[in-house]
Formats: structure tokens, C-alpha cells, sequence
């Protein structure tokens, strides 16, 4: 017993204090010579970091020796940016606040990008030298990005507006596919229109060749009908033209014949 107090004299005149724990059943004389040999038989040192002097104690309801002593992780102080977005030039912004910013119009509008529903904005907040990239659809805020250079926010409003372009792309192939149908529909009924055109025409010149040919054989039945006419009362006049002949050859048979002076 007095050998393991003067070996704790000596432990405490170190540069700092220690608590050796012993294994249970081992008597005060046994005790470890040093802290490697301690070690190696399955015991504990712990270095409570007091200064030089001053001799730790341990509680009064302190755990059996034999229990390893559990190391206390060191407190570290929380970012607010998580970690895989502290080190990025471009951050989610929040919604509420770029709203905010935007109703109490202290955004300055840099640069728009319109395709569609899709409307991508570059802006600046000057009393922050703060830089939004957003992106609407259907005049609602979708993304919101906050940049502390241009550079950074040019790049992301880059980046938005290539996202806009596709998801525009199918609004723009419906666009061009309903003014395709349409256009097929206005050329189908300019078509039919035209169709039914050339129908009417097609049927009225046949009815009027249906009409030229029943009067053009009307008009030769007239003609015969008149040229019999015409040769009947020509023969009748040249009949009359014979008879007065004659008439006029007895009526002049009559007159005597006188000599001439």
C-alpha cells in the first residue's frame, strides 16, 4: 500500500493528472508499473487535460474499474448553408424571401428569357450585390437561384434557359402541329370548295350543251321548214309571174300594130 501511494506521488508531479483504473481482484501492490504496461493488460488511462497538480477524483457512483470508459465526441458548430452548398457560387434561394424582394420591386430586371409559359429572369438586388436566376411557369415561381457574382448567376441563368428550351420543345411541336392542321384543314376546304366549283361548272356546261343541242336542232327543223316554205312560195310566185305573162300577151293581141315614124 505505501509503495502504490508513493507511485501516485509520482504520477501526480507529472506535467498532468491521471486516473489509472486497475482490474478487479488485483491487489495495490500488483499495480501496473506504467501506462504501457497497463495497456497491455487490458486497462484504461484517461487524460482529463487538468492542469499539473491537481488530482482527479473520481465520482462517488463512478462504473465497477473494470469498465472501458466511453470517449466524449467533440461539439462542432452547425453551418447554416449545408455542407455540399457552402462551397457552391450558386445556392437555392428561398421562395418567400425572393418573393418578398420582388413585391417590394428592389429587384433590378438584367436580362428575360420568354419560350412559352417558361419565362427565365436574370436580376439584381443591389442593397445585397445579391444576383436571382428564376425560372416561372404560368406566371408561378418554380426555381429560384441566388449568385454573389454575375459570372456565377449569367451561368445559371444559362442553365434555366436550356431547361426552359426543352421543356418548351413539346409546346412549340404543338404549336407548329395545330397550325399544321390547321393550315390542312383551311387547304381541304379550299379544296372541296373548289371541287364543288369545278362540279357546278361541269354541270352547267352540260346542261347548257343539252340546251345549245336541243335548239340547234330546233333551229334546223325551223330552217327545213322554212326552205320548204320559201321553195313552195317561190314556185307559187313563179307560177303568178307565168300567169301574168300570158295575161299580159292576150291583153296586148288586141292592139293594132302601127308603124313607127
Amino acid at each position: 500500500m505505501k509503495s502504490f501511494l508513493n507511485r501516485r506521488s509520482t504520477g501526480l508531479s507529472n506535467d498532468t493528472s491521471r486516473l489509472v483504473a486497475v482490474e478487479p481482484g488485483t491487489p495495490p501492490e500488483a499495480a501496473p508499473e506504467s501506462d504501457a504496461t497497463h495497456a497491455a493488460s487490458g486497462g484504461v488511462v484517461v487524460d482529463d487535460g487538468a492542469p499539473s497538480g491537481a488530482e482527479t477524483l473520481a465520482p462517488p457512483n463512478a462504473p465497477d474499474a473494470g469498465t472501458a470508459a466511453r470517449p466524449v465526441s467533440t461539439l462542432h458548430a452547425v453551418p447554416v448553408v449545408p455542407a455540399h452548398l457552402s462551397n457552391r457560387p450558386v445556392q437555392v434561394a428561398e421562395g418567400a424571401s425572393f418573393e418578398a424582394l420582388a413585391a417590394a420591386d428592389e429587384l433590378i430586371t438584367f436580362r428575360v428569357f420568354r419560350s412559352f409559359d417558361y419565362v427565365v429572369t436574370l436580376l439584381f438586388h443591389g442593397p445585397t450585390l445579391s444576383y436571382f436566376a428564376t425560372l416561372h411557369q404560368d406566371n408561378t415561381l418554380w426555381h429560384a437561384l441566388r449568385a454573389a457574382d454575375l459570372d456565377s448567376a449569367s451561368a445559371a441563368f444559362h442553365h434555366l434557359e436550356e431547361q426552359a428550351t426543352r421543356l418548351a420543345d413539346g409546346e412549340t411541336r404543338l404549336a407548329q402541329l395545330v397550325a399544321q392542321n390547321a393550315m390542312l384543314t383551311k387547304q381541304i376546304e379550299q379544296t372541296e370548295t373548289q371541287a364543288e366549283r369545278l362540279r357546278i361548272d361541269l354541270q352547267r356546261h352540260a346542261e347548257q350543251e343539252h340546251r345549245v343541242s336541243t335548239r340547234q336542232h330546233q333551229v334546223r327543223k325551223d330552217v327545213a321548214q322554212l326552205e320548204a316554205q320559201r321553195i313552195a312560195a317561190q314556185a307559187q310566185l313563179n307560177k303568178a309571174h307565168r300567169t301574168i305573162h300570158q295575161l299580159s300577151v292576150a291583153s296586148n293581141e288586141g292592139v293594132p300594130h302601127l308603124p313607127g315614124r
